[in-house]
Formats: C-alpha cells, structure tokens, sequence
C-alpha cells in the first residue's frame, strides 16, 4: 500500500435507487469525496416484468458510466459496483452485468444476500472488530439484509424479501395511507420477521436510506441517531397527517423516497418487537463504505474473505479513529 491517503469509490444498485461514494482512505478513517445517487427504481421494473429490459439496462449503465468516470477523475483506484436485490432477481442480469462491464469497464458483482450484509457490516464497524452481539439491518426497497456479528464464531447473515418499496406497493393505495393500510403493513412485516435470524442483540443497527430519511422526521433524531419505540410513533403520526409532497418539502427529502417512509416506520417498528429492543441505531455508514474499506484492505479477492473481514481487521495499535458514519 502507498503512504498517504487513497481513493475508492462504490456503487449500490439498490432497489429504489443507484447511489455512488467516492471516499479518501487514511489508515481507517474515510473522508467522502462525493456522495449522490440517482432514483432509477431498478426493484419496481423488476417486479412489473421480472426483467429490467433494454431501456433500463440503457439507462442504468449510463448512470454508471457516469460515476465511473467521476470516480476516475478524483483519483480512485477501485471502483467496485455493487449488484443488490433487483438485479438478484432480473431476469435479464445477464445482459445486465455483461452490458455494464462493457460500457463503464467496471465489472458488476451480483451480491448474495451474505455478501451484502457482511460488506454492510464492514462499512458499520469500519473494521474495528465487534466487542459484543451486534445486528446489522440494511433496510431496502425491495428486501432487508441481516447479520448478526459478534466477538465469537462465525457472522451470521441472511436476506429477507421485507422492503419498504414491497410493503408500499401490495399495501397504500393512498396519500397519505390509510390508518389500515399501517395495520395491514404491520400485520405483513411480522410474518415476514419470524423469518429473521434468531438473536439477542446487545445493539440492533439500521442503515440505508429508509432509515437515515426517518431520521429527518423525527424530533431529536438526527441529533443522537437513534429511532425509538416513541419517536417512531410520532413519526408515524407525521406521515399520516401530510401527503408526501409536503412531506419531502417540509423535511428535506428526496421526493421519491417520501411516498415510502410510512413502510419503512412500520418495519423499524416491527424490528424492534421482533428483538425486543426500545430503540434502534441509525448509521450513515453501510455497504458503499464496506466495499471501498474491503477492497483497499483485501484487494480484488475481497469477496473470498467477507466472512473473515466482518469480524474486524484493525488493531489497537492503531488508535481508534471513527469511521464515517
């Protein structure tokens, strides 16, 4: 490795939207560069037609293309692009990793659900190794990846199909939703639960754009980053009383993402029954941030050591620097 900072830059093709970091590495500390996204809602074509088809595969890789070259120009020397949900269940992904490949010159790695949350896990910790049982929730759009880490044993990781675009568009018909579409949710996001890893987590943690969004929403959230039982009551009480529109004005969000934050309240809501937990910490800090740290630790065999690299690389000896999150 070089002396001084490096660059590394990754890509998340979620089911809501395709979001790029670009981050300096300094020993473990990671300093965003650049940090956007684009609403291209990969999960719902997927779920329309099971496939992306030519028009989105088209747009898609121009997207890419784009934070490829945006990558490049500020000096990164990985660019790791990131294959979730939708492209899992595509059935053109194919046609979708070769087109990508060859139009951005960036190979695109179709994640299993363990991949993405053990990467998830890396970019919460950011290396530093687990000291008590940790879950680690990446709440999506079309599904949620869990893993539970601890100072022992190996990760356990698994993915259910529980996202906030899922739930939104079986359940609301409305804007905003119905009190009983929240209870058909709610009835929804607790059968799928009983699926999830069996655990008893001395900390729960959520990341993605669902729950840093509800954040905003939520009085004294940003400030602690912590969802509670109480504050997702009131944020559910906000969504309720307020089409999304003036939601996503009112509260600085991406006017795509605020038609689904109702969703989102219910499973963080559900989540915290599931574990038996009163509140739930929010990172900033998930899979783009572990696929940069992964790939400048292990190189381009970072996916042969997933499981190895979510328990933490890092030594005291080093000094305990916090990573972005």
């Amino acid at each position: 490795m070089t002396d001084g900072p490096r660059v590394g830059a990754a890509v998340d093709l979620g089911s809501n939207s395709v979001h790029l970091l670009i981050a300096s590495i300094d020993g473990h500390r990671l300093r965003p560069l650049a940090d956007e996204s684009v609403f291209l809602g990969l999960g719902s074509a997927v779920d329309a037609r099971a496939h992306l088809g030519r028009t989105a595969r088209a747009e898609l890789t121009a997207a890419l293309a784009r934070y490829a070259d945006r990558a490049r120009a500020l000096g990164a020397t990985h660019v790791t692009f990131l294959g979730t949900e939708p492209i899992r269940r595509a059935a053109d992904a194919g046609h979708v990793v070769k087109e990508v490949g060859t139009g951005t010159g960036v190979p695109l790695h179709v994640l299993s659900h363990e991949e993405e949350a053990y990467l998830t896990v890396i970019g919460v910790t950011g290396g530093w190794p687990v000291e008590e049982e940790t879950l680690v929730i990446d709440i999506g759009g079309g599904s949620s990846e869990f893993c539970v880490v601890g100072p022992d044993g190996t990760p356990r990781a698994s993915g259910l199909r529980l996202g906030s675009g899922r739930l939104s568009s079986r359940w609301v018909s409305t804007d905003p939703p119905t009190p009983a579409a929240i209870e058909h949710m709610r009835a929804a996001a607790d059968e799928v639960l009983r699926g999830a890893p069996d655990a008893s987590p001395s900390s729960v943690v959520a990341v993605g754009g669902t729950a840093s969004n509800l954040l905003k929403v939520t009085p004294g959230g940003v400030e602690d980053q912590a969802l509670t039982r109480e504050r997702i009551s009131q944020v559910l009480d906000t969504l309720l009383s307020m089409p999304a529109a003036d939601l996503t004005e009112r509260y600085y969000i991406n006017p795509k993402r605020g038609p689904l934050l109702p969703a989102g309240a219910v499973i963080v809501e559900a989540l915290m029954r599931r574990y038996e937990v009163d509140s739930v910490r929010v990172s900033e800090a998930g899979i783009r941030e572990g696929a940069v740290l992964a790939a400048d630790h292990a190189g381009r065999a970072w996916r042969d050591h997933l499981a190895t690299l979510a328990h933490g690389w890092r030594t005291a000896d080093e000094g305990r620097v916090p990573t972005t999150s």
